[in-house]
């Protein structure tokens, strides 16, 4: 041991010196964020909107009827309602008159029973029309990771139910915007072969686009 080790040992209390083993793999719970995770969580937090929240609640009740309760008012209220999946699995099949997409729907204090049935509801969504860049993830909502992309979700579904007009909405259709609706042309194939012969106007006219008429200057004579 050379003498600058030898002079740490001296100083540093013993139970400095222990090796420090990390924390135990396997915890159910989420801990505490430290460090640049808590200042992305303040940053993800800042983005949910109490008064999206109120909206949506409003919503899902008048959707799915008051046997789905309603939660505290507040994120981890909201959180709570929704942590099971059951609410979201009531939700999504009074979307559907016939064959509701999801068939059991049952309460369950076990973890990955509540996040199963998170998952089902999120497949049922995006078959009903949500796109993929609108979902959240699981944890998002199980673990509260970010809830401010569940009711991103949640207002993409509302947006979907209103545009397809089917009569399984429920609520006032003013509280979402109706998605832009593809306006799909077809054609035969002789319109589409007379349209190859067609001018655009956006290319001008080509009247008077020819040579006739035009005078060029002498041709130079080289000596």
């Amino acid at each position: 041991m050379d003498s600058v080790a030898a002079l740490w040992m001296m100083t540093v209390k013993p139970e400095s010196r222990k090796i420090h083993q990390g924390p135990q793999v396997g915890m159910a719970n989420k801990g505490p964020s430290y460090g640049m995770s808590r200042v992305v969580q303040d940053k993800i937090d800042k983005k949910y909107d109490a008064e999206v929240e109120e909206l949506l609640v409003q919503w899902i009740v008048a959707q799915c009827g008051s046997g789905v309760g309603k939660p505290e008012a507040g994120k981890l209220g909201f959180q709570d309602w929704l942590k099971d999946g059951c609410v979201l699995s009531e939700l999504i099949n009074s979307l559907h008159k016939d064959n509701k997409p999801i068939k059991k729907i049952a309460s369950s204090s076990m973890a990955f029973k509540q996040m199963e049935q998170i998952s089902q509801f999120l497949t049922a969504a995006e078959s009903y029309g949500v796109i993929k860049t609108d979902m959240f993830q699981t944890v998002d909502l199980w673990e509260g990771k970010d809830l401010a992309a569940v009711q991103r979700t949640l207002m993409s579904l509302g947006s979907v139910a209103v545009t397809k007009d089917d009569g399984n909405y429920h609520g006032d259709p003013n509280w979402f915007f109706k998605k832009a609706q593809e306006n799909r042309r077809e054609f035969t194939d002789d319109q589409l072969k007379a349209g190859k012969g067609v001018i655009g106007l956006q290319m001008g006219s080509n009247k008077g686009a020819s040579q006739t008429g035009m005078s060029y200057g002498a041709t130079r004579q080289i000596q």
